[in-house]
This record gives C-alpha cells, structure tokens and sequence, in this order.
C-alpha cells in the first residue's frame, strides 16, 4: 500500500513537471473569448450593415418624392408604395414589407412641435393587425418627416452583442432611420 502511494505521488509530480500539452490549456481557456468577440464583431457588422441599407432606402425613397418621380399609380405616393419602394432600394432586409413600419408627419416649420418626441412605432409581431400610424400626404411647401422602424433578429441571440441589445417584439432588435423633406410645388 505505502509502495502504492509512493509510485502515485512519483507519477504525480512527473505529469506536473511535463510540459506537453501547455498548449492545449491556453487554448481551452482562451477559445472561448476569442469566439465571443468574433460572434460580437460579426454581429456588430451586421447591425451596422443592415441599419445603412434602411438608410440608403429611405433617404433614395424621400428623393423620389422630392424629385416628383411617379412611384405608383397616383400622383401622391401611399403607404404601401413608399414602403414597397424604401424595401426595393435598401435590398438586403430580409422579409422587408412585414417587418417595416412607416410613418410620414406633416410638420409645421413656423410652429414646431413636440409630435416626434417619443417612441418611435415598430411593427408589434404578437399582433395579426397593426395598429393606424399616422401617414399624412403633404401639400405645396410642407415639410414632412418620414420615421421608419425595422425589425431584425440577432444571429447569436444568447451571446456576445446579441444578448446585450435591447430587444423590441418578438426577441428582435430594432433599426430607426428618419428624414425630412419640403413637398415642392409642382403645378
């Protein structure tokens, strides 16, 4: 028994004195940062990505207004035509008219309010309708914002940047983009 402990104490030191495999310890350890940075970084990037694009739609959108380009089949665009252009322009967003909310407010310059203060409204996926936003054509030298809210989900929702965005419906994040314009007078 004691020849028992002594060969068990002798091989116990011979496996701490061994340096192969050191590296192997380095690597458990530290593979797990490495992926959750990698994970963050591409998740990051695809925020980013995703929230140009929504950009680019609207802001091509909103110059087809101001140029006068017909965008549907009436004069004034409507609702679902300008969501349907802002979703051909901004291309990558996936399932684009379902997961897009548009509104378009009159603004008066002289006397600004506070009507854009506030929670910006995104699509509610727990809901089969969605509540009316406010969708006002413009008339001659009014000035209209346009506010848009995208959904996305994250890649990797339980880790890295994707567990630390702050969620909106349905466990997806949510993109904003807004810009204004003066409806010119084209009579």
């Amino acid at each position: 028994m004691i020849h028992a402990l002594k060969t068990a104490a002798r091989r116990a030191r011979s496996f701490c004195k061994r340096e192969d495999g050191s590296s192997t310890i380095e690597l458990v350890l530290l593979l797990p940062v490495y992926v959750t940075m990698f994970l963050m970084a591409f998740e990051g990037g695809r925020i980013s990505l995703n929230h140009v694009m929504l950009e680019r739609g609207l802001d091509l959108t909103v110059r087809d207004v101001r140029l006068g380009v017909q965008i549907g089949t009436s004069p004034e665009p409507t609702h679902a035509e300008l969501k349907a252009r802002i979703c051909d322009y901004s291309r990558i967003i996936p399932d684009c008219l379902n997961q897009l909310q548009l509104e378009m407010i009159s603004m008066d310059v002289r006397a600004w309010s506070t009507r854009l203060d506030g929670p910006i409204r995104c699509v509610d996926r727990a809901l089969d309708v969605q509540p009316a936003v406010q969708f006002t054509n413009g008339g001659n030298n009014e000035l209209m914002v346009l506010q848009v809210c995208s959904l996305f989900d994250p890649v990797v929702p339980s880790s890295g940047l994707g567990k630390h965005i702050p969620k909106q419906s349905g466990g997806a994040y949510a993109l904003v983009a807004s810009s204004a314009f003066v409806m010119e007078p084209f009579q």
